[in-house]
């Protein structure tokens, strides 16, 4: 399947002055097969060396007792029977199974800046590994992160755009023609669009599920391997924490994502989750689960909001999943929801606020949003070119009521509403009004600061 990264990656590729890349994300999300099986096989054929650390002890051995990027290359060379050059190159998977090759990073940039190098990887269970490291060896030797002398790139479900591009790509290209050049689609074309974005809230991104949902057209074989995925998930949660009571934390606050949000606050409640507690209670868990990329935060802003933004209560937050497949399965809503005319009455805006939080996260947006006096409330804040942009979610048609408030303290470009109508643009409001397929292309101009009307 096509992966939008990949230019991310051939971008990195072409650079003269590239540093070694690392590549963050959760589990299952296609790292490896984005860069072995796609980039690899693509931009360097046959003259590539991929190192699985979970599996190759020997690598892994040897790079536990050294971080000399020439030993390195000499070692893999010889074991591999493969001379290592600026034509190569040289991937390192799971390095979160040997963090010494993180360290090695910064001499390959120092020394051997010509040769390529991909290392992928969990930065949780890279600090969780180094920490059971000490604890066992009694050693004191601290871990050299190589800032500076590396590049990071981060892989996400896939996204709408994604999806739909694999799915039916005359209609992607369709729906993003439309986009640029600021047209509503036909009626006929738009409800076509429509329908593919509940089938991908009820599939979601992991690219198994995707894969499974386009090469069969069948809904209950994708949601079944989401299924497996999230009791994947689950099972992984003792590879993001360092001690039973965190380990069982962090599996209830996960599966209890959905249940946070809907309620009428939405913000994060832990008294929901477990009786009198505390949210310091479960900061551990957070900051693991966030940094894993298995969950998504937003912060709130209020009244008179100044750039760059700042939460101004780190206790008042949300949490989203970063899959909308999986926030969809762990509703425990009848998957016929999604696909049937009762659909609008049934889901809650809940389902849409998660789609759209995880496209803004997926094209590198901080989350935040925003709360009035009262009940005025807007999803999401974005930030781009020091100009604010509020967005609100709808599920249906709805009114952006919460605007008017948000105005009388902030000064905003224009806001968006992102709902199950088509394009259009209220200059007297000051308000763009698109739907739920331009998301990800809007998310995009947002993230580069060339959103224009």
């Amino acid at each position: 399947m096509e992966r939008l990264a990949l230019q991310k990656l051939i971008d990195w590729n072409n650079n003269k002055r590239k540093k070694p890349l690392i590549v963050w994300g959760a589990r299952q999300v296609g790292k490896t097969y984005l860069i072995k099986d796609i980039f690899a096989k693509t931009y360097y054929k046959n003259n590539y060396i991929y190192v699985d650390c979970k599996i190759e002890d020997e690598i892994r051995e040897f790079c536990y007792a050294t971080a000399n990027a020439e030993k390195i290359i000499e070692y893999i060379s010889l074991l591999k029977g493969k001379q290592i050059n600026e034509n190569t190159l040289l991937i390192f998977d799971e390095v979160q199974e040997c963090p010494n090759i993180i360290s090695s990073l910064k001499y390959f940039c120092q020394d051997f800046r010509e040769i390529p190098v991909i290392a992928t990887g969990s930065m949780v269970r890279i600090k969780l590994q180094r920490e059971t490291r000490k604890r066992v060896s009694g050693s004191n030797d601290k871990f050299l992160f190589p800032v500076g002398k590396i590049n990071q790139m981060t892989v996400y479900p896939m996204t709408f755009d994604e999806f739909l591009m694999n799915r039916n790509r005359i209609l992607y290209d369709t729906v993003k023609n439309a986009y640029i050049n600021k047209q509503p689609l036909d009626s006929k074309i738009h409800e076509l669009a429509i329908e593919q974005v509940y089938k991908y809230m009820l599939v979601g991104g992991m690219p198994e599920a995707v894969e499974t949902y386009i090469d069969g057209e069948n809904l209950f074989e994708a949601r079944e391997i989401l299924k497996v995925l999230y009791d994947n998930y689950l099972s992984d949660m003792d590879l993001y924490q360092a001690s039973p009571e965190a380990v069982l934390r962090s599996r209830t606050l996960f599966q209890n994502i959905y249940n946070e949000l809907n309620k009428e606050s939405k913000n994060f409640s832990p008294g929901l989750i477990e009786e009198k507690s505390k949210t310091r209670d479960f900061a551990t868990s957070i900051q693991w689960l966030t940094l894993a990329h298995v969950v998504n935060q937003s912060f709130q802003l209020k009244e008179h909001i100044t750039t760059p933004m700042m939460p101004d209560n780190e206790s008042n937050f949300r949490l989203f999943l970063c899959d909308i497949g999986m926030f969809s399965y762990q509703s425990g809503i009848n998957a016929a929801s999604f696909i049937s005319n009762e659909r609008e009455s049934t889901l809650s805006g809940i389902f849409f606020e998660n789609f759209v939080a995880n496209e803004l996260t997926a094209k590198g947006h901080k989350l935040f949003y925003w709360r009035g006096k009262r009940t005025s409330e807007l999803e999401f804040i974005i930030e781009s070119n020091n100009k604010l942009y509020p967005i609100d979610v709808k599920k249906g048609k709805g009114t952006l009521n919460s605007l008017e408030k948000f105005s009388n303290h902030n000064k905003f470009e224009f806001a968006v509403k992102v709902s199950k109508n088509n394009y259009g643009y209220n200059k007297e409001q000051k308000l763009l009004t698109i739907p739920f397929y331009f998301i990800p292309f809007l998310s995009k101009d947002l993230a580069d600061g060339t959103l224009s009307l």
